[in-house]
């Protein structure tokens, strides 16, 4: 609003003679301002001739080759008779931004126009985009899982009503019953990771931050892979410790890697293997997991940590997958500042690399005899861990 006023003060001042900017103030300091806003200005009269605008109200699409958009007109024209200020949403078709100062293309832009006087407009329009992508994202979010909890719902309202009717024939009611369980943890899996994902995307401090040994992380993923693996006759591997340390939350770390080999395992053949390797790299600690399974194609690698997405319904049905495994996984390395990354190859496999930042060990001070005689051990020096915003 302020520099709505700005605006409306240097059309008044061109209507005056030119003056001598007064001493220790900056020349033309309002239209550097003006130049420099995120907001489009343009103040036109009546008649619709542009009197004064910026470079952002082009961009914006309030203007389009020097001509006032026709929805702006029109909306002049109430607000001139009204007296009230008129809201008027644009979906600009390109981005006219200048190559000094590229910007991403506007996908909504939300203009408010209101009469200066009895022969002037003042449009000031804002950039809507990141506003309407994240109501886009929130309601597809919604839809698709409400879909996701609507199908084990339904499932075990028909399984429960079977399971009533073969009350007289005890082996249909128990593969029934088996069935209804199956469905009510696929359910209450669904609802967990819900929850878990929810946490993450709450841009919250991680609590209870720690220093963690990423062998132990790797340890503990093998053995809660371990039923997993030997129901689908995959081996899990991995290579030789490391001694690597990492700092962060030890649970969210071992819930990402488990999901990796989770998803590893259920997309590859019986009779092939699934490895877990770790390795140090500019600072960083990498821990990556390799299947030999059917591959990912090349327009789907930058999905597959998208919510809900699924290459293969019919194997996710199959194996109880919820489609959130990988999304869990992407956000707890971004709450880690780390990055979750994919590379595949349509009948070679997948590699799932999982890149956090880094602990190193180093000696702070001289090493001396300790009081029993025992080898000194060297002081452990952390440094302070990456930025953990959410995403």
């Amino acid at each position: 609003m302020v520099l709505g006023w700005l605006v409306c003060f240097l059309v008044n001042r061109r209507s005056e003679p030119p003056q001598a900017p007064e001493a220790g103030s900056p020349p033309w300091l309002e239209q550097e301002v003006l130049r420099l806003s995120t907001t489009g200005y343009l103040v036109m009269n009546h008649a619709g001739r542009p009197l004064l605008s910026n470079a952002r109200a082009t961009e914006l699409g309030v203007l389009r080759g020097g001509i006032v958009e026709p929805q702006i007109l029109d909306a002049a024209a109430r607000a001139g008779v009204s007296g009230e200020p008129v809201d008027v949403e644009l979906r600009p078709v390109s981005s006219t931004a200048s190559l000094a100062a590229p910007r991403v293309a506007p996908i909504s832009v939300l203009a408010i126009v209101r009469a200066i006087d009895d022969d002037r407009i003042l449009v000031s329009a804002t950039d809507e985009s990141a506003a309407q992508r994240m109501e886009d994202a929130r309601r597809d979010f919604v839809a698709n899982v409400s879909h996701e909890l609507k199908t084990p719902v339904a499932a075990m309202g028909l399984l429960a009503e079977a399971t009533v009717d073969a009350v007289e024939d005890p082996e249909a009611a128990r593969r029934f019953a088996g069935k209804l369980q199956s469905e009510a943890i696929r359910l209450g899996a669904l609802v967990n990771e819900l929850i878990a994902l929810s946490r993450l995307q709450g841009a919250e401090p991680l609590p209870d931050l720690a220093v963690v040994e990423v062998d132990a992380i790797v340890d503990e993923t093998v053995s809660r892979v371990a039923t997993a693996a030997e129901n689908a006759g995959i081996t899990v591997t991995s290579d030789k410790p490391s001694g690597l340390l990492v700092q962060g939350d030890r649970s969210l770390l071992v819930t990402a890697l488990t999901n990796l080999v989770d998803n590893a395992i259920n997309y590859s053949s019986s009779g092939t293997q699934v490895s877990i390797s770790r390795s140090a790299r500019d600072g960083d600690v990498l821990i990556s997991v390799t299947d030999r399974g059917v591959g990912i194609a090349p327009e789907f690698t930058e999905r597959v940590f998208e919510r809900f997405f699924r290459i293969d319904p019919a194997r996710s049905r199959m194996t109880g997958g919820t489609g959130l495994g990988l999304a869990i996984v992407k956000h707890v390395a971004a709450n880690h500042g780390g990055t979750a990354t994919v590379w595949s190859r349509l009948g070679t496999g997948s590699t799932f690399t999982l890149r956090l930042p880094g602990l190193t060990t180093s000696v702070t001070e001289p090493p001396t005899a300790s009081v029993d005689g025992s080898a000194p051990r060297p002081t452990r020096s952390f440094p302070e861990p990456a930025h953990r915003g959410a995403l």
